[in-house]
C-alpha cells in the first residue's frame, strides 16, 4: 500500500476506522483497560442479514516494532455466542515497510464449533468465504488509502456493477436459450422473416443467435472486471437493435419490442462500465505465499 506506515497503523489499529474498511466487522470497540500494561481488549459484532448479528471478542497480546521500519501485531479472538462458528483463534497484522509504501501480511487460524458438521462446513464454504472477505477488504483499505476512495463508496459501487452484470448476463442467457434454443417462440422466427436478414435460413439463424447471446452472457460473468466484454455487449446490443429496425413499423411500434429492450440493456451496460473503475478486487492480495 502506498501509504506511511503511521497512517496504515492507524487505520487497521483504530476501532472505528477498521470497522468502516473491514467487511468481516459490523463493528469494534475497544474495552476500557484494567492497566496500562494490560492486553486491549474489544468487541466485535458481524450483521449478516435478516436481523441477525454475531458477537464476539479478542485481544490484542502483543505489538513489537523489528528495528528496521517495520511492525507487528497479534490477538486472540473467541466467541460465546452460539450462532457463531467461530469459537476461538489467534492471528497477526505484519507491517513492512518497502520503497514507496507498507506491505500488509495477514495470518489467522481458529478452531470451530458444531463437531464435524461445523468442521465440514469450515472447509468448504465459511473458510474460503472468510479468506476472500479479507482479501477483498484489505484492497478496499489499499482504494481507501491510496486513491481516497471512502469504503462506503467502494460498498456502493461493487454493488451497482453487480447488479448490472448479473441482469445483464440474466438477459442475455435467458434470451438465447428459452426462447430461441429450448423453446422455438414463433416470435423470434417472425423478426428474423421480416427482417430479411436470413432468408430460408431462419431456423439455423435462430439456433446461431440463440448460441451467441448464450456465450455472451456466460462471458459477461466470466470477464467481472474487463470492461472491454461490456464495450462488446454496447455493440452487440446496437447491432441487434439495428436488426430488429429492419422488421418495420409492426415491430417498432408493439408494446416492449426487441428496440425498446435492447436501449434499456444499453443503459444498463454502460451503468455496469462506469460502476466498474476502481473497484476492491480479492484478487489482488496475494492469497498464499510465493511457491505454494
Amino acid at each position: 500500500m502506498r501509504a506511511a506506515l503511521e497512517e496504515l497503523w492507524r487505520f487497521t489499529q483504530s476501532p472505528d476506522l477498521h470497522a468502516r474498511w473491514d467487511l468481516r466487522f459490523t463493528s469494534i470497540e475497544y474495552c476500557p483497560r484494567a492497566a496500562e500494561a494490560a492486553p486491549q481488549q474489544f468487541l466485535y459484532t458481524t450483521r449478516v442479514g435478516f436481523g441477525i448479528a454475531i458477537e464476539g471478542q479478542g485481544e490484542t497480546v502483543g505489538t513489537r516494532d523489528d528495528g528496521q521500519g517495520g511492525r507487528s501485531s497479534a490477538l486472540r479472538f473467541w466467541s460465546d455466542d452460539p450462532k457463531s462458528l467461530i469459537l476461538e483463534g489467534s492471528g497477526y497484522w505484519k507491517y513492512i515497510s518497502s520503497d514507496g509504501g507498507v506491505r500488509f501480511l495477514t495470518l489467522y487460524d481458529y478452531r470451530t464449533r458444531f463437531g464435524a458438521l461445523g468442521r465440514l462446513a469450515d472447509r468448504v464454504a465459511f473458510r474460503p468465504l472468510l479468506g476472500w472477505a479479507t482479501a477483498w477488504s484489505f484492497d478496499r483499505l489499499r482504494l481507501w488509502l491510496d486513491k481516497g476512495i471512502e469504503p462506503s463508496v467502494s460498498m456502493q459501487r461493487s454493488i451497482v456493477h453487480a447488479v448490472a452484470r448479473l441482469a445483464l448476463a440474466f438477459v442475455w442467457l435467458y434470451q438465447g436459450i428459452v426462447p430461441k434454443l429450448l423453446w422455438r417462440a414463433s416470435g423470434e422466427l417472425d423478426l428474423l422473416r421480416e427482417a430479411g436478414l436470413s432468408p430460408g435460413w431462419d431456423e439455423i439463424a435462430l439456433t446461431g443467435l440463440g448460441l451467441a447471446e448464450t456465450v455472451m452472457g456466460l462471458l459477461t460473468l466470466v470477464s467481472w472486471r474487463r470492461g472491454e466484454m461490456l464495450l462488446v455487449t454496447m455493440c452487440a446490443l446496437a447491432l441487434l437493435s439495428l436488426g430488429a429496425g429492419l422488421g418495420g413499423a409492426r415491430v417498432l411500434t408493439a408494446p416492449f419490442n426487441p428496440v425498446v429492450l435492447n436501449v434499456a440493456l444499453l443503459g444498463l451496460a454502460l451503468v455496469g462500465l462506469v460502476s466498474g473503475r476502481d473497484l476492491p478486487s480479492a484478487s489482488r492480495c496475494l492469497r498464499r505465499p510465493p511457491g505454494e
